[in-house]
């Protein structure tokens, strides 16, 4: 099977003209696809019989994959198994849906384990299986039985966005394109820890919120919590931050606040590691200058690993005392942990 979604209105033009149809043709398809969520070439009906004969004979499906799996938490946090397409193995990832009031947001992922193996993070452990397409990224969307709900989506799942950036960047290009969503780059946000050229290359090619996964603001102490350290610290990333004026505090920002972007630094919080005033200190002198907030997430312990959460008191002084010092900061509600749907929980091991 051929799979149509993924590919963005040209590729579907450019598709249709190398089988004889009209150019028109693909974007008729994206239509379909995108906006009218059909499910099949042949609910295609204002394309004509014989075209779509011709995209099945060449064996285009429009290619959503129903999920496979689901779980239901207590606290309405809903979290999806759904399989990957490309390569020889039986892979799937999972996608978790989050409805909070009127907002409704899903977190996607974007490979099938991950490369970066963060100490407190149970994807990280799984090892990575390889990355997601285009195809694959949108499947955890539109085949979302939700998807109509949706107000917001993060790369927060499984893997390392700027790892597969392609993929990432065409995903949200798709999102935010007229044919399909019509998203504004305000209802999208992509994580990562910081790798060199792919992080540039997305703050130069996209609009998009981006989160950074700072967890402490010490190299050494990153180091060993997030390995990523060692090729871009943390400190080369807030420098290549500072060179956007939309992340600089007093810069001129662009009159049209709808495109304006945000920067958050997320910051995973264990007892005794990175819990102290001192960390937060250092965390301002990191800071100076940037345009952005702090977003304080509860540790949700894995096995064999020799990290404590935090108590409430002690993420609430952290908070505060940042707050104090003129940066936007807040706890994270923690949601889904009974099915293991949380920050730091995906894996997929277990389905492979």
């Amino acid at each position: 099977m051929l799979r149509l979604l993924g590919h963005t209105q040209q590729e579907l033009r450019d598709i249709a003209v190398s089988l004889g149809m009209p150019a028109f043709t693909g974007s008729q398809m994206a239509k379909w696809i995108y906006q009218k969520h059909a499910t099949s070439v042949n609910q295609m009906t204002d394309i004509s019989v014989s075209n779509r004969k011709k995209l099945l004979d060449a064996g285009y499906e429009v290619g959503l994959m129903p999920h496979a799996n689901q779980q239901r938490s207590k606290d309405g946090t809903v979290k999806y198994l759904f399989p990957v397409s490309e390569g020889e193995l039986p892979l799937t990832v999972e996608t978790v849906f989050i409805p909070d009031h009127d907002r409704a947001t899903l977190c996607v992922s974007c490979q099938v384990g991950c490369k970066m193996n963060c100490l407190f993070c149970q994807t990280g452990k799984q090892g990575w299986q390889g990355n997601l397409t285009t195809s694959d990224i949108l499947n955890q969307i539109y085949a979302l039985p939700e998807v109509s709900q949706l107000t917001n989506i993060v790369f927060m799942g499984q893997g390392e966005p700027m790892d597969n950036i392609d993929a990432v960047l065409k995903a949200t290009e798709i999102l935010q394109a007229s044919y399909a969503l019509a998203w504004s780059p305000k209802r999208i946000t992509v994580s990562t820890v910081g790798i060199k050229d792919k992080l540039k290359r997305f703050l130069d090619e996209s609009s998009c919120h981006i989160a950074v996964s700072m967890h402490t603001p010490i190299h050494e102490q990153r180091m060993q919590l997030v390995p990523a350290e060692k090729a871009m610290p943390i400190s080369q990333v807030v420098e290549l931050l500072k060179q956007y004026p939309a992340f600089t505090r007093h810069a001129a920002k662009p009159e049209d606040t709808t495109t304006q972007r945000r920067l958050t630094f997320e910051y995973t919080m264990f007892k005794g590691v990175n819990d102290t005033i001192t960390h937060a200190k250092e965390i301002l002198r990191l800071l100076r200058g940037l345009e952005c907030r702090i977003n304080i997430i509860r540790y949700h312990k894995i096995p064999g690993i020799d990290l404590l959460p935090c108590d409430s008191k002690t993420m609430e002084t952290f908070r505060d005392y940042l707050l104090s010092h003129g940066i936007t900061t807040t706890i994270r509600a923690s949601r889904g942990e009974d099915i293991y749907a949380a920050c730091g929980l995906l894996n997929t091991a277990k389905h492979c």
